[in-house]
């Protein structure tokens, strides 16, 4: 059975799982949404992004130097409770994040905070550059929407392989710990310095 883009959106709805965990249990669920349903429950997707909406108040601030201090980043993640914000496996999850934007150099935490025009002005390069490749007119716009994605996974600190692993990113890394721990984890805001970098950095 196909699988469209349709029923994707439907099961996010249901279970604000991630858009590829979607897909994948609709697909082993052979489009049965109840089953795919099932599906994204038994691996622990469903019941983690439905405590997502909870509020997250407590965490940690973790601070993080690399390179002989050439690169500094902080980062707020907030749980539900100072039980889980002193938890090791939370304090560790902190510390993989500090480690992923000091590496991979987010702008955002997800692509909601990208302003529109940052987001016009790319569709503007990416068209160019299709037309320069000599990308015909009937796709141009497919080509086009595919590198605007493509920005949003490097930009997009939720959306980027995680360092470790690039077969998972950084939301889905985020929904597995809160399905072990048992509470909503939120990225709530991050910094990141590099020495000699201009100020007026965002």
């Amino acid at each position: 059975m196909e699988i469209t883009t349709e029923m994707i959106k439907q099961l996010r709805g249901a279970t604000n799982a991630p858009m590829l965990d979607c897909r994948k249990a609709l697909q082993e669920a052979n489009g049965d949404f109840d089953k795919a349903v099932d599906w994204l429950r038994e691996k622990g997707m469903a019941t983690a992004a439905k405590r997502a909406d909870r509020e997250a108040s407590n965490g940690v601030v973790e601070l993080y130097s690399h390179g002989n201090g050439r690169v500094g980043v902080m980062v707020e993640l907030n749980c539900e409770t100072d039980f889980v914000a002193r938890n090791e496996q939370f304090r560790n999850l902190a510390h993989e994040i500090a480690l992923q934007i000091a590496a991979s150099s987010p702008k955002y935490i997800n692509a909601d905070e990208i302003p529109a025009a940052e987001i016009e002005h790319e569709r503007g390069i990416a068209r160019a550059r299709a037309k320069e490749e000599g990308k015909p007119d009937n796709v141009l716009e497919k080509i086009v929407e595919g590198r605007i994605e493509k920005y949003k996974d490097e930009v997009c600190l939720l959306r980027q392989a995680y360092i470790r692993d690039e077969s998972v990113n950084i939301e889905k890394l985020i929904l597995q710990n809160v399905a072990a721990i048992g509470e909503a984890i939120v990225v709530r805001r991050f910094q990141r310095w590099e020495l000699g970098e201009s100020t007026t950095q965002a």
